[in-house]
């Protein structure tokens, strides 16, 4: 075989092989990709269910959209291919980043999903004690779960979001009272909690809204004493009913929106005048918006859902302007009560005058 003939046969060899093992040879990376978005003044899906419902309030009609938005995050256990990670590089609307970002050492799917799901329901007690207290409405307090240790006793058992009405009987009303309560037992006894479950959002419960949840105590780690794997904390009580009811959502990056859509079904001002705005950000009981992850996929897919504007933490603004869509115009919010005179500007036509993002 003439040299040459035999070189360019090699190199095509050792290309197809190169080719092979690009496929075969998983690397430890994420892939993040735009997700659905959902219009809090509408819908969750066909069946018509509202996103936000209010009972106990006088609500007023709502035209337009304050979209929240997601991102599609591969499995913890999903191991990309190399040429699969490359073309996410190489994409627009994909995202690559290292495994760990978004699933911590040691961290099963399983257990992120519980650590979404209770980033997601306080995201929606922080939005309703804002959207209250931006509109004067009295917010009161109530002992609720904050979070359940994976692995724990109480795991399955107790959820975020779940109120806690008495321990072994007793009523409580602080949550320092719960550790006490707890304490006072030894590991491996029964302690029984009173609960309104999270799903149970009535501003007066009754009895029958309770549950009686026993759990087998369990040593603490740094001591001798009994713990049941929960982190209590000091919520809040509503003076009416105020249900999010969307599913199969995780993480705190609604919360803005979810406030923007209890603040404009509880006013008579139409406050997107019929426009299509999107955004993202949490937000704390105050009312103060903080930064989220994944920006620059949800710019993507506020755009493909038909989104003109979209509300961005400032925190986020460099990254969003990298990857700001053709037709999208990011409007920079660092609270509830800034977005809501964004809003304002937009239904007087004012839109040189909003806080943009600056140009990258």
């Amino acid at each position: 075989m003439p040299r040459r003939s035999a070189t360019m046969l090699a190199a095509t060899l050792m290309l197809i092989v190169l080719l092979c093992v690009s496929v075969v040879f998983h690397v430890p990376y994420t892939q993040l990709s735009p997700g659905p978005t959902y219009n809090t003044l509408g819908a969750q899906d066909k069946s018509g269910t509202p996103v936000i419902s209010i009972s106990g309030h006088r609500t007023y009609p709502t035209t337009g959209h304050l979209n929240m938005t997601t991102v599609q995050v591969t499995g913890a256990d999903y191991q990309p291919s190399l040429v699969s990670v490359v073309v996410g590089w190489l994409s627009s609307d994909q995202l690559v980043v290292p495994h760990g970002t978004v699933y911590p050492a040691g961290q099963t799917e399983q257990q992120s999903q519980q650590q979404n799901a209770e980033d997601f329901v306080n995201s929606q007690d922080s939005a309703k004690t804002a959207a209250l207290t931006q509109l004067g409405i009295p917010v009161g307090t109530e002992v609720m779960i904050s979070s359940v240790v994976a692995g724990g006793p109480s795991e399955g058992k107790l959820h975020a979001g779940d109120r806690i009405m008495a321990v072994d009987g007793t009523p409580v009303t602080d949550d320092s009272q719960v550790a006490k309560l707890v304490s006072a037992h030894k590991p491996g006894e029964t302690v029984v909690f009173t609960v309104v479950p999270h799903d149970k959002d009535s501003p007066n419960p009754t009895q029958a809204d309770e549950n009686q949840v026993p759990i087998t105590t369990t040593k603490a780690p740094d001591a001798d004493r009994a713990m049941v794997g929960i982190v209590p904390t000091n919520g809040h009580s509503y003076p009416f009913k105020i249900d999010i009811g969307l599913q199969d959502v995780g993480g705190p990056s609604a919360g803005l929106m979810f406030a923007l859509g209890i603040v404009d079904k509880l006013t008579p001002d139409d406050l997107t005048g019929g426009r299509f705005v999107a955004g993202t950000g949490t937000i704390d009981d105050s009312g103060k918006v903080g930064p989220i992850g994944g920006i620059s996929m949800k710019v993507i897919a506020a755009r493909n859902a038909g989104a003109r504007y979209f509300f961005t933490p400032s925190d986020n603004c460099a990254e969003a302007s990298r990857n700001t869509p053709a037709g999208l115009r990011l409007i920079k919010v660092d609270t509830l009560d800034g977005a809501l005179k964004a809003l304002a500007q937009l239904r007087a036509g004012q839109d040189a005058a909003l806080p943009s993002c600056p140009a990258h």
